[in-house]
């Protein structure tokens, strides 16, 4: 089992929520978002600040599968690259 975790910043965790889903994930009554060979969950984190800057902060943790992680990696990436960041 491959255990992913990233604090994720700049997204918000309904953002977030909705790019697992589009992956195939389904929103379970706990609140985890599990697809075929995965399951993960999003934690609202305080707002990461700098000066005064605030930018929504949230822990992405994901449970795969090796080979459902090799397929999954590459299009969750792509989704959580941001322009500016």
């Amino acid at each position: 089992m491959i255990c992913y975790r990233q604090e994720v910043r700049g997204i918000p965790l309904w953002l977030l929520q909705d790019y697992l889903l589009e992956l195939g994930g389904s929103l379970g009554l706990d609140g985890r978002i599990a697809g075929d060979g995965w399951s993960a969950s999003l934690i609202q984190q305080a707002d990461f600040q700098v000066g005064s800057l605030r930018v929504a902060q949230v822990l992405l943790e994901l449970e795969a599968e090796p080979e459902v992680w090799k397929r999954l990696q590459p299009s969750l990436q792509d989704k959580l690259m941001r322009a500016g960041g």
